[in-house]
């Protein structure tokens, strides 16, 4: 009955159909992981994505919370036997939290306050004569209040208008009149607190400073950043809304005329409001606003990672990873096309070592040696002079000659077949190479050769490398470490779940981190995948997933369609067709008079199959439609091929910067307001969302998308505050 109560709910709220709402959520009851569902069962759910299902869930989630909130309340006020039916029925119908707290309010369980000393002096019922405003003279009827702890009449009073104060206070209908004047018309003012103004760390603040705006205008990115330097204690910051005009609403309610009663209970009311209505409505709205900044805060950091971790991969390549450095060095990695490590040194071609030749034939020995096809560098510190260090050592050859290159007739000839060069966000790596999942990889190595070992995995496939490090620090959020953190993570692992499960994992290569975020498995699993793995030999079938330790028929259907083996004897093994559907396949096959593989390789026998004879009351249209495709192309990467990227040369501080320099640059992060993009200046600069198209954009990920190559122009370079602004409007990008 509940769970029909939230299906309804659900749907009238997200529009969708009931019906695949209330299916839905009994495959979440059933123990179905997002990315199952919504790929494997479409006939039931109405085809609903990832995301409808997600925004179910959540919303699964808050209405069973609010349930728990309403049997605690309902409890609460019964033992207190103040119950009556309609406030019961209130309760039961109630759906909404805000609402349900307004109701609970007053039976709330609170500190002993100045109303509840009055109660307890016995004065509720002069408080009542006072409501009524019947009195003529208030002071005599207080009179006869005067005993015990109360002096006197105007003690009594006093008293008496507190109980009124309080009352106005935790009245429903009062709090819904402040909120609806602090929703039309509540104002957000941030000022600066006078002895931190001329300090250099309030300078990034300075737009804030004497800041003011309407709360319902004021974006997630404003928000917090005004949130952040009142918690760093350079700002102050309000919301506040016109106080006369909701002291004269509310006193039209509790106050008929101008007698001395009512003039006492328009004292109360003013009293009620500023000392406890109007701070109490503040203090929901400074929240309400700041769960929405963050909600919108955190849909930006995970939309960053989900493009982060969809990045082009390079494949399985023999790949050199340089962690880059002045004093210390640049350290090198060469790995081979799994990714184990074969051999690590130190080269140091900057200042203030300065060995540049020694460093340049130590590079050439070494992509000899190992056979390396591709070089990854660090974006850090160094990255521009290490990445010019390496294409010089790539292009001319000086220990043997090489055949002349005709289109560079000079006495140094090129080298053929040079690897080639990628430049890699390096943000985690630090993160990762302190890391346990580090130390359990590489226990003989220090932090440094962890490093550049992440930094080369992430060339290869960006994933892979990425699931082992905190998303907070791969650095494509903004405000990251402000927002509420159980929310923040709770959509990141979502986000890095659809990833993995989105593009499938290999399962004889995959490590711990990695399956852990298949659908069904978790830690726990994916290492007893990984023993398993370890102790027989590779996977030869999916089928086999089935001897795992604790991996039940249950995890088998949440994980296997997910799970990839490559050269296995039944080709569906490396796809995402579910072994559920293996029989349809084998029947297709069988009714073409082919094999499975043959029915994979051949698009003209795919194209004589009719689907719709292949369905049962199991398997639909969108199932079978979901199979032909992949079948089409059995386990394709989902992921764009990577591309080579260079920066401007000559371009290389900020002090080279001009206006109206146009350059090459990559986006490294997204935000509402614009993006940024690194233009190899060791420092981003801003794409403001009005200057990303000549049209209006509404979404900057409409035009831009997380390591785009980017063509930019200078429009200002703020020295001090090392800000830099840029422009795409009427830039071609053809030269990208």
């Amino acid at each position: 009955m509940e769970k029909n109560i939230f299906a309804g709910l659900i749907a009238q709220t997200l529009g969708l159909p009931e019906a695949a709402v209330a299916n839905t959520l009994s495959l979440i009851d059933e123990g179905g992981t997002i990315p199952f569902i919504a790929r494997y069962r479409k006939e039931r759910t109405g085809g609903l994505d990832e995301v409808q299902i997600a925004a179910i869930n959540d919303h699964y989630e808050r209405l069973r919370e609010l349930q728990k909130r309403k049997d605690t309340i309902t409890k609460t006020i019964t033992e207190q036997e103040k119950m009556t039916p309609e406030l019961q029925k209130r309760i039961e119908q109630c759906w909404d939290s805000t609402e349900l707290e307004d109701l609970y309010l007053p039976f709330k369980p609170k500190r002993r306050t100045r109303a509840q000393v009055a109660r307890e002096q016995g004065l509720e019922p002069l408080a009542t004569l006072l409501l009524m405003q019947r009195e003529r003279d208030p002071e005599q009827a207080a009179q006869r209040f005067v005993v015990g702890d109360v002096k006197d009449a105007a003690a009594a009073l006093k008293g008496a208008q507190d109980i009124i104060a309080e009352m106005v206070s935790e009245d429903e209908r009062s709090r819904q009149q402040v909120r609806g004047s602090f929703r039309r018309q509540a104002v957000i003012t941030s000022k600066v607190v006078k002895a931190k103004a001329d300090t250099d760390e309030a300078q990034k603040y300075s737009d804030y400073f004497d800041w003011s705006e309407p709360l319902r205008r004021c974006s997630s990115h404003r928000l917090l950043a005004m949130r952040r330097g009142e918690a760093e204690g350079i700002l102050r910051v309000s919301i506040s809304t016109d106080d006369e005009e909701c002291i004269e609403r509310l006193s039209r309610h509790y106050v008929y005329g101008s007698t001395p009663c009512g003039k006492l209970v328009a004292e109360a009311v003013e009293d009620g409001y500023k000392r406890l209505l109007e701070p109490s409505i503040e203090t929901e709205f400074a929240n309400l606003s700041r769960e929405q900044a963050d909600d919108e805060a955190i849909r930006v950091f995970a939309e960053n990672l989900r493009q982060l971790l969809l990045g082009a991969p390079l494949g399985q390549k023999r790949v050199m990873g340089i962690d880059p450095g002045f004093r210390t060095g640049c350290k090198v990695v060469c790995l081979d096309a799994q990714g184990s490590l074969l051999h690590h040194e130190a080269i140091f071609p900057h200042p203030p070592v300065n060995k540049r030749m020694q460093a340049t034939i130590h590079l050439q020995q070494m992509i000899k040696d190992f056979q390396i096809e591709a070089i990854a560098i660090g974006n850090g510190t160094a990255s521009r002079e290490t990445r010019t260090f390496v294409e010089e050592a790539l292009a001319y050859e000086t220990n043997k000659p090489y055949e002349t290159n005709e289109t560079h007739k000079t006495n140094k000839t090129y080298a053929p077949q040079k690897p080639q060069v990628f430049v890699v966000s390096e943000d985690g790596a630090s993160v990762y190479s302190a890391s346990k999942v580090a130390r359990d990889e590489f226990p003989d190595e220090d932090v440094t050769v962890r490093g550049a070992v992440s930094i080369g995995r992430r060339l290869m496939d960006p994933l892979a490398e990425l699931v082992k490090i905190d998303p907070k620090s791969i650095g494509v959020g903004q405000y990251q470490h402000d927002v509420d953190q159980s929310k923040l993570k709770h959509q990141l692992d979502q986000t890095v779940e659809s990833c993995v499960n989105l593009v499938g994992v290999n399962l004889n290569t995959a490590s711990t981190h990695l399956l852990q975020y298949v659908s069904g498995l978790g830690p726990a699993l994916a290492k007893n995948i990984v023993d398993y793995r370890r102790e027989n030999g590779p996977f030869t079938s999916r089928a086999q997933l089935k001897k795992v330790p604790r991996l039940g028929p249950s995890a088998f259907q949440q994980c296997a369609g997910f799970l990839r083996i490559a050269g296995a004897k039944n080709p569906l093994d490396n796809s995402a067709v579910h072994p559920e559907s293996y029989k349809v396949v084998e029947q297709m096959a069988h009714d073409q008079g082919c094999t499975v593989a043959d029915l994979m390789a051949q698009k003209e026998l795919r194209a004589r199959i009719d689907i719709k004879r292949y369905v049962t009351a199991e398997v639909g249209l969108p199932t079978l439609t979901d199979i032909m495709k992949e079948l089409e192309k059995p386990g394709r990467d989902p992921r764009e091929q990577i591309e080579e990227f260079s920066f401007a040369q000559g371009i290389e501080t900020i002090d080279d910067l001009a206006e109206g320099m146009e350059l090459p640059g990559i986006v490294t992060n997204i935000t509402n307001f614009g993006a940024f993009v690194d233009i190899g200046v060791h420092q981003d600069g801003l794409v403001h969302i009005s200057q990303l198209a000549d049209k209006y954009v509404k979404d900057p990920n409409q035009v831009v998308r997380l390591h785009q190559h980017v063509r930019v122009r200078v429009l200002e370079v703020d020295h001090r505050r090392h800000r830099i602004s840029l422009s795409m409007k009427g830039v071609n990008p053809s030269s990208c």
